[in-house]
């Protein structure tokens, strides 16, 4: 339960990080669309989303225990304690998708891709991996969701940002890039701190025990690994672009704890900080070269959560270590272990079932949406702020209104 509790606070940790990251004009929207999105998630997965993902069924899918209606099984724990706890994580999964909508997106999409992606998109590859579905029994090592969570919310993403397209201004002519800047960066540290915090709650609260204190040590290994990824992204972001940034830090970090999450419980201290290190340059590096590319991922989600899920799903299959697979019971001992390529064949299988599922899924539902009710706000909207225009009233009011005339500072745009 107290771990529950730490992965839902860090729905503060989203709302502080997402705003920050995000114009003033738009500040209020995306940090009370953190409400909003918890709330449809708390809803949806308790009537459909975590029946299908573990209520008895097949290989594929759970096919009962609506509403949680599934027997209690004798000494096990409390069904709503375990309800709770897996909502707080299918709930970091949609946060994580919102950021390819940032600052363009209506209202009323959010509405009905978080109820879909919470019933639909989010719970099958969760019954594959932890349902006891067909890659669980392959022995897919996913120990707290860098591909349940993070792969499939970073896709739907990249889906999001590719259908909305970029935001206005955000390219030339030519191609190339001009920087948005983010409102807050005191915001956006103090969200990613409080995302590390609750991460806490997220690989150690997988354990699903405290009795022999494995915990503690699960604890460690994801420290190690969001403190090494901020230290590679700072320096790799000095290198490449000549100066210590900030938020690539901070994406550092991210993209560390997104790693270490499946590896968390499965990888020896010194592989941890090896884990962080990788996933906080690689943040840093895909990060520009999909702007070069021409894709406006306002927070970087498909590079923190995308290619990070990608990366420490797979190093498990190098790097899982003989004496921590025994422990869990899950898989087999990593590459560099002497356990073959099997393991991260495995790993990689799991990477490319759900990342072609979730795409599919995502772009099929978005693509309907386009049709039938459009994507994304008018070009006038988007100028004001989607504050002003999906709500009524801007977050920061006294800076965005002049207080003589009440009306728009000619800044905002």
């Amino acid at each position: 339960m107290i771990c529950a509790i730490l992965v839902i606070f860090m729905q503060a940790g989203f709302a502080l990080l997402e705003a920050g990251s995000t114009r003033m004009k738009n500040a209020g929207h995306v940090a009370g669309k953190q409400m909003l999105s918890f709330s449809i998630c708390a809803l949806a997965f308790w009537a459909v989303g975590y029946g299908v993902t573990f209520g008895n069924g097949n290989a594929f899918a759970g096919l009962e225990g609506w509403f949680l209606d599934l027997p209690k099984e004798k000494g096990a724990l409390p069904l709503e304690i375990t309800f709770l706890f897996q909502l707080s994580f299918v709930a970091v999964s949609l946060s994580i998708a919102w950021g390819g909508f940032a600052e363009r997106a209506k209202l009323g999409v959010y509405v009905i891709f978080g109820a879909l992606y919470t019933m639909l998109i989010y719970p099958l590859v969760g019954h594959w991996i932890w349902g006891g579905g067909w890659l669980s029994k392959l022995g897919a090592q996913d120990f707290a969701g860098s591909t349940v969570v993070h792969l499939q919310g970073g896709i739907a993403a990249l889906v999001a940002t590719l259908l909305l397209g970029p935001r206005i201004g955000k390219f030339n002519s030519n191609g190339t890039p001009n920087a948005i800047l983010g409102h807050n960066q005191v915001y956006t540290v103090l969200g990613t701190l409080i995302i590390w915090l609750g991460w806490f709650g997220f690989n150690p609260g997988s354990t699903l025990s405290a009795e022999d204190g494995f915990f503690g040590y699960v604890a460690l290994t994801t420290n190690l690994a969001a403190a090494a990824g901020a230290l590679a992204a700072l320096g790799t972001a000095r290198l490449v672009v000549g100066k210590a940034d900030i938020p690539m830090m901070l994406n550092g970090v991210l993209a560390g704890l997104v790693a270490i999450t499946a590896a968390c419980a499965f990888v020896e201290p010194w592989a941890a900080v090896l884990v962080g290190v990788i996933a906080g340059s690689l943040t840093v590096f895909t990060a520009l070269y999909f702007e070069r590319k021409g894709i406006d991922d306002p927070i970087y989600a498909f590079s923190v959560h995308g290619i990070a899920g990608i990366w420490g799903t797979l190093s498990t299959g190098l790097f899982a270590s003989p004496r921590l697979v025994e422990k869990t019971g899950v898989g087999k001992a990593g590459l560099f272990y002497g356990g073959g390529l099997d393991q991260l064949g495995v790993q990689a299988v799991s990477i490319l079932a759900a990342g072609i599922y979730v795409a599919i899924a995502s772009f099929v539902i978005l693509w309907v949406l386009k049709k039938w009710m459009g994507l994304r706000v008018s070009e006038e909207d988007e100028v004001m702020g989607l504050d002003l225009s999906e709500h009524g009233s801007y977050g920061y009011p006294e800076q965005l209104v002049n207080p003589t005339t009440q009306k728009m500072d000619s800044r905002v745009s």
